[in-house]
């Protein structure tokens, strides 16, 4: 996934930004001030920022203007605040901001505008010709590209049956007691459900109708491998 930045002088904020958007399977640096942005900034080089405007020492948009004046702002970066006036916004777009949020941030249009931000960014690095390092599943690809017809047919031998993937079908044994029964059903249900959302607690949540502490709870006591989803989808 991606590596994002998130700067905001709230304990509470940044703890439920770095929650949620790990839950997504993205790194997440956390800054307090503009202090330590300037130093994520420069030693993580994160793919995208959530800024908030009102800090303490430097504010948010005299940041993105400092970012933005000495050729520093390739990467989107998202507003945040809960007191900002529409001139503030205005002006914060102006100087290169991508999207701004207004507090209390609601978790869907945080992860939409982190999906736009992200995408936006993906297209301006293809259109530059950055290629991204091929993943180890393409390198047969690769060799298929340089090789003739009997390497080629080798190495089609040689790749290993690819995993189906979750199954939304599945077969239980019956002839057993009621609740190990039903608790390998929902071991099931929701490993199942894990795979399909690629490990996020967040939209496993919303897609089972659970709370997400009531959700934790509920995997911890099943024996569910929590980061079997995420892995799958690497």
């Amino acid at each position: 996934m991606a590596n994002i930045l998130v700067v905001d002088d709230e304990l509470g904020i940044r703890d439920l930004l770095f929650e949620i958007l790990n839950d997504e399977g993205h790194n997440v640096e956390l800054a307090e001030n503009a202090a330590e942005a300037r130093a994520a900034r420069q030693r993580a080089r994160p793919d995208l920022v959530l800024l908030d405007i009102w800090m303490p020492d430097t504010d948010g948009v005299t940041l993105l203007k400092e970012w933005s004046t000495a050729g520093l702002l390739s990467m989107p970066v998202i507003m945040m605040s809960g007191h900002a006036t529409i001139d503030t916004a205005v002006d914060a777009t102006r100087i290169g901001a991508f999207a701004f949020l207004e507090k209390p941030i609601t978790m869907q249009k945080l992860l939409k505008a982190v999906e736009q931000g992200l995408a936006r960014e993906s297209a301006r690095r293809a259109a530059a010709g950055v290629v991204p390092t091929p993943a180890s599943g393409s390198t047969q690809a690769a060799a298929i590209t340089t090789t003739g017809d009997s390497l080629l047919m080798a190495s089609l031998a040689a790749v290993p049956v690819a995993d189906a993937g979750p199954q939304s079908t599945q077969s239980f044994d019956l002839d057993r007691p009621l609740r190990d029964a039903r608790d390998g059903f929902e071991k099931a249900y929701f490993e199942f459900h894990l795979a399909m959302e690629n490990g996020s607690m967040t939209r496993v949540a919303e897609k089972t109708g659970l709370e997400r502490t009531h959700l934790y709870r509920k995997l911890k006591q099943l024996g569910v491998d929590l980061s079997r989803g995420r892995r799958s989808a690497v």
